[in-house]
């Protein structure tokens, strides 16, 4: 059976994937992006719901300048908090399931073992704190929901932390990168999938998708140079040695319980993910730093 789906967000770096996913697997897939569908806008929200005559929305449309939001937090909170309120309601009216993609950063970074769905989350941050609101609007709004928090993205088109890590190895002799933050890189080609999935299965609930295992952000820069064939030292900072307006959790791994309780394998492991993006920037030409 051919099933409609609406993208949100579609030319972000998941919804890239999502589009591309979705239409090579049978969904009968519409995909828009802010320029078409203003998620704050119960207007432009309806319209393409009907245009799309959707079951499923998969919502990866947010505010991701995490920094920036520090400072502009009204345009935050109304991405990702306003717009996923407008979305829960109007997809509540069209007896849709809403998917909608959040983050680790509504958590404190205080945990010390991986974090499962039910862990309270204390956000840090004013981005953290606008996403966990979206969360909640979602919850509260449309009884068919999903809130599906991942961690550490990056994917087609980007930008991202790998692609950042490559240019910069072709600018500089050294890098430095922070050392004592930890979490998950996850590969949208890993991810999509599993979104794709939860959506078939229609299970409600909030779950964590994270490619399996962890690093810190040092570690991960490593790993991108060494599986890209670059060398280039790797020096390793704390976080009180590069600070940033808005303050990152120390620890953000995530544990994927919910997901593994519906009888599904663990998303690989974050090494694969990495070295699958790499042979794909490969293959298209853009591996581009200087060895």
């Amino acid at each position: 059976m051919v099933r409609g789906l609406l993208i949100l967000g579609s030319r972000g770096q998941l919804g890239t994937e999502l589009t591309a996913l979705s239409r090579a697997t049978g969904w009968a897939t519409t995909a828009v992006d802010i320029d078409e569908c203003d998620i704050t806008d119960p207007e432009a929200v309806d319209h393409w719901l009907a245009v799309s005559r959707a079951e499923t929305v998969i919502n990866c449309a947010a505010w991701t300048r995490v920094d920036a939001a520090e400072t502009e937090a009204d345009s935050a909170y109304r991405a990702n908090a306003t717009g996923p309120r407008v979305l829960a309601a109007r997809c509540e009216a069209a007896e849709a399931l809403l998917t909608h993609v959040s983050t680790d950063f509504v958590f404190d970074g205080s945990a010390s073992a991986p974090i499962d769905e039910e862990a309270a989350p204390h956000p840090l941050s004013v981005y953290g704190a606008s996403k966990l609101a979206g969360e909640e609007e979602v919850r509260h709004g449309c009884r068919r929901h999903q809130v599906v928090r991942t961690a550490w993205l990056y994917g087609q088109g980007g930008p991202n932390f790998v692609l950042t890590v490559l240019r910069l190895a072709g600018e500089r002799d050294r890098l430095r990168v922070v050392a004592d933050q930890h979490g998950t890189p996850t590969w949208t080609g890993h991810l999509a999938p599993a979104i794709l999935r939860l959506a078939e299965l229609g299970a409600p609930g909030t779950y964590h998708l994270t490619n399996s295992g962890s690093t810190t952000w040092h570690g991960f820069a490593e790993a991108v140079l060494a599986e890209a064939g670059v060398e280039r030292p790797v020096d390793g900072l704390t976080t009180a040695e590069y600070p940033t307006p808005a303050h990152r959790p120390a620890y953000s791994v995530l544990d994927n319980r919910a997901w593994r309780l519906l009888g599904e394998p663990p998303l690989p492991p974050w090494q694969d993910g990495l070295r699958a993006y790499i042979a794909e920037l490969s293959a298209a030409g853009r591996l581009s730093a200087r060895h």
